[in-house]
């Protein structure tokens, strides 16, 4: 089986995961660990500890477990006491019990993997405890991820609060790796903070591995208000100098019902495929109509974005 390595976080990232694990591919997940809302942002608080929420997430998204079992994980405990109001979800819980017992997330997360019978590879980027800062184009800095996101200004630049020690077991992965996958996402919150620590970016320049991009289906407000896939490829390319060798791009019109829906609440457009820009560029693209609606949230086809990566792989692309 081919070795790949997905970067990412979140939704965007367990999406692609729930396809990928359908195929004979050896996939590790790297995930950042900067988030700093909700429940997670309350442990890590409290018991100084990286960010939780989207391993978790992504754990349960990979998993082969029934319905109730994942209901339950996912379920929040809702209350307060003289300090604060909390929320935590059980598989968070579960997830911070865990690392108190093994030391670390690394092996938290093995452990997790072996009490629920899931297979595959999860790690988090990091073991320290990090805050993502950013400056927007007004000269603002932001400090937290969730500060980021909910202030919705365009970003010029993104960092991190601290220098920290990249995990060697995703840096063990990508010199292993036959394809180094960045999944659709936040760009700013969730993708390129990966890009953020010279010794990733070092590793990803040096590898010979095939390097593809499933790029997001519409727009963020603040990070890609008014991009175009190959705005999205550009952003990677200021980054990394052995640079995206593929995109895997959704060319289909979403409804006008379903995109009214973004604009007026959320400020979210469809992204613009340009394909002949990205010609221009030198990037192989593989399109296709790349979205499903679930919950009437619009999101990538898992199986069919996964099949997609895997002809890419062998060669039918």
């Amino acid at each position: 089986m081919k070795n790949i390595v997905v970067f990412g976080g979140g939704t965007g990232m367990s999406q692609i995961l729930k396809g990928l694990k359908l195929f004979p591919l050896n996939v590790t997940a790297v995930v950042c660990v900067s988030d700093n809302g909700r429940s997670t942002g309350v442990l890590r608080q409290i018991y100084d500890i990286p960010a939780v929420g989207d391993i978790s997430k992504v754990l349960l998204n990979i998993s082969n477990l029934n319905n109730d079992l994942k209901e339950l994980l996912n379920y929040r405990i809702k209350g307060s006491n003289n300090l604060n109001e909390f929320n935590h979800s059980i598989k968070n819980l579960l997830l911070t019990a865990l690392i108190d017992i093994k030391g670390n997330l690394s092996d938290a997360v093995v452990e997790f993997c072996k009490i629920f019978n899931i297979e595959g590879s999860v790690l988090p980027l990091t073991e320290d405890n990090v805050n993502l800062v950013a400056k927007t184009t007004e000269g603002k800095i932001i400090v937290g991820e969730d500060e980021i996101t909910e202030a919705k200004k365009t970003i010029e630049s993104i960092w991190y609060d601290k220098e920290f020690k990249v995990n060697d077991k995703v840096l063990e992965a990508i010199n292993n790796a036959e394809c180094i996958i960045f999944a659709p996402g936040s760009l700013y919150t969730s993708i390129l903070p990966h890009l953020m620590a010279p010794e990733i970016v070092n590793a990803i320049n040096k590898s010979k591995a095939k390097k593809l991009y499933i790029c997001n289906l519409i727009t963020q407000p603040g990070e890609t208000i008014g991009f175009s896939v190959s705005d999205h490829i550009k952003l990677f390319n200021k980054h990394l100098y052995n640079s995206i060798d593929t995109v895997i791009a959704n060319k289909a019109k979403i409804s006008k019902k379903v995109s009214y829906k973004y604009q007026t609440r959320e400020q979210k457009y469809p992204v613009v495929y340009d394909e002949d820009k990205i010609n221009e560029m030198g990037i192989k693209v593989i399109s296709d109509k790349l979205y499903t609606i679930e919950d009437n949230t619009i999101r990538h086809d898992s199986l069919k974005t996964a099949y997609l990566v895997y002809s890419y792989l062998m060669g039918d692309r």
